[in-house]
């Protein structure tokens, strides 16, 4: 069964800005799809197994932004 997961993310401007969240999340082992909105300010992840809050705010700030 699928996990889904709901993180804000703070910085978020654009659709680059979707973008850039939304393939530094996809690369985290277990994600099968990241819904990123920078309107709402959020990241709609579903994976495997439950995510690692740490694993998640890496991704994030490798892409440039920080989890709220």
């Amino acid at each position: 069964m699928s996990e889904v997961s709901t993180w804000t993310v703070i910085g978020m401007t654009c659709g680059h800005c979707e973008a850039s969240v939304r393939e530094e999340i996809s690369e985290i082992p277990g994600v099968e799809t990241v819904e990123v909105s920078h309107e709402s300010g959020q990241a709609v992840v579903t994976s495997t197994t439950p995510l690692d809050r740490a694993a998640v705010a890496a991704a994030v700030a490798e892409a440039g932004y920080a989890l709220a």
